[in-house]
């Protein structure tokens, strides 16, 4: 456990970047690849940011001993887990458990998107609109496209777009196979979580239960770091409900960080090995301060516009991107390397290429240094 100084700016204990990196990383199954099943990890994690096919398995590959790209794609296959919009309304794979009962939960993050189509939704009735899409995609899954063309007809004067995305907002509509298969492709057609699933709609997760397992794999945090990791607001008083429950700590900016008493928190000075981390990484998306794993001279550099990267830890931290060319892994360093960083650096790109790509042959370059 790491060793903690009284903050200057409160009693509680305080928790420098390099400390909040460092447990962070462990609970993100980081510091050491841990020996779950693809499952155990996909819920410990409360899902993987999924925006395209490959993130999620890439995802596991950085975090799983063990770890085969099949064993995620069999859950896919199986309908044990599932591609559905939940936090921050992007596309996340859930266990089938927490795909029932997390997407009701993120209900006021999807009406808030909904309500940015209100003017192109003019004069539809959108309960009529949530049963009619409901109808239609149980009878068949649909793409989006064939989904507007259909409620269309019922609302000839809407904006098509504004139509199918309320379906979408209004009903928890899953992506279904072989959309997110491992070596498969197809389009996005969609259908109701509770018929691909086979199972009824579920109670929503309660709040308070939800923010023990953000910390068990984001902590510790503060309330603002939860509400940007889920997208939803006011969680101060589920927060404060726990407070018995947790501990609290001070950052390096005096903002107060919640905790599960028990939870890993490391030394500063533990090792943390290079990684390969996906486009839109949970690691880099769940915290309103990341500097626990961005330094602030590297701010921004793994987007440009609506475009994300794949990024490279090196000590824990953001350090450069990653591409996978035809035959070969391209390095892109921020900053020169050691020797001894490269070597550990490339030991990490051949164990990544083995698990994803067993028997293939790649190069492995480091570009030039992007600064």
């Amino acid at each position: 456990m790491t060793n903690t100084k009284r903050s200057v700016t409160g009693t509680a204990p305080h928790l420098g970047a390099r400390a909040l990196g460092r447990a962070t990383l462990d609970r993100q199954l980081l510091l050491r690849p841990a020996r779950l099943s693809a499952a155990a990890a996909v819920e410990h994690l409360v899902g993987l940011q999924a925006q395209n096919v490959r993130p999620p398995y890439l995802a596991l590959t950085a975090r799983l001993d063990g770890f085969a790209p099949e064993a995620l794609s069999r859950l896919m296959a199986e309908r044990e887990a599932v591609r559905i919009v939940t936090m921050r309304s992007t596309i996340h794979t859930h266990t089938a458990h927490d795909c029932l009962t997390l997407r009701p939960l993120m209900q006021p993050v999807m009406e808030r998107g909904l309500a940015n189509f209100r003017k192109g939704l003019a004069g539809v009735d959108t309960d009529r609109l949530a049963v009619l899409a409901r109808e239609l995609v149980e009878a068949e899954p649909r793409t989006m496209r064939q989904l507007r063309e259909a409620l269309l007809r019922e609302w000839p004067d809407a904006d098509p777009q504004a139509l199918a995305i309320a379906a979408r907002c209004l009903l928890p509509l899953v992506q279904v196979t072989p959309r997110g298969l491992w070596g498969r492709s197809g389009q996005v057609r969609l259908t109701t979580a509770e018929h691909w699933l086979g199972r009824p709609g579920a109670p929503a997760a309660t709040i308070d239960a939800v923010v023990l397992r953000y910390l068990a794999a984001f902590g510790p945090a503060s309330v603002r770091d939860m509400q940007t990791w889920a997208g939803l607001t006011r969680l101060g008083d589920a927060f404060e409900r726990l407070r018995p429950r947790l501990v609290t700590f001070r950052d390096d900016k005096g903002a107060e960080l919640f905790d599960l008493p028990d939870a890993p928190r490391p030394d500063p000075d533990t090792p943390a090995p290079p990684r390969f981390l996906p486009e839109f990484d949970n690691l880099l998306l769940s915290h309103a301060d990341r500097t626990r794993v961005v330094p602030p001279e590297y701010r921004g550099r793994s987007w440009q516009g609506n475009i994300a990267y794949c990024t490279l830890l090196v000590d824990g931290f953001l350090a450069g991107l990653w591409r996978l060319e035809d035959d070969a892994l391209v390095i892109e360093p921020f900053d020169r390397l050691s020797r001894t960083q490269r070597d550990e650096v490339t030991a990490e790109g051949e164990r990544m290429l083995r698990v994803l790509y067993p028997g293939a042959a790649y190069d492995i370059r480091f570009g030039v240094v992007r600064r």
